[in-house]
């Protein structure tokens, strides 16, 4: 099965994520979405896999978020919204984890379970 998953080593969720894959048999493929941003298009793909407006995936608690003045009151466009986390991947929600039909939040981390079973 190709899956990838948007992992942040420092995350326990994203690590705990990645643990689990692995207990599957499952390697994904390893994106350190920090060191190689998704580009807007990418973004764009990805959100349509996990059916989610792209205000959905901000993490609004992030530092950077207070420092670029964002809340989840903010009233953009989703172009806006995606803009915002190519160009701030700190600002996206993690982990996530992608094959080629759909993608899914590790959030908890055993929601990835339903996207290995189907």
């Amino acid at each position: 099965m190709n899956i990838s998953i948007f992992h942040n080593p420092k995350c326990s969720k994203s690590r705990e994520t990645l643990k689990l894959l692995n207990e599957e048999g499952i390697e994904p493929d390893i994106i350190l979405y920090l060191q190689t941003p998704p580009t807007q298009k990418e973004l764009s793909v990805i959100l349509k896999k996990l059916g989610m407006e792209p205000k959905q995936l901000i993490r609004f608690k992030e530092p950077v978020a207070g420092e670029l003045g964002i809340k989840a009151s903010d009233k953009r466009s989703d172009a806006e919204w995606i803009k915002l986390m190519a160009e701030n991947p700190i600002l996206i929600e993690r982990p996530i984890v992608i094959t080629p039909q759909k993608a899914v939040l590790g959030r908890p981390p055993e929601n990835v379970l339903g996207l290995i079973d189907s």
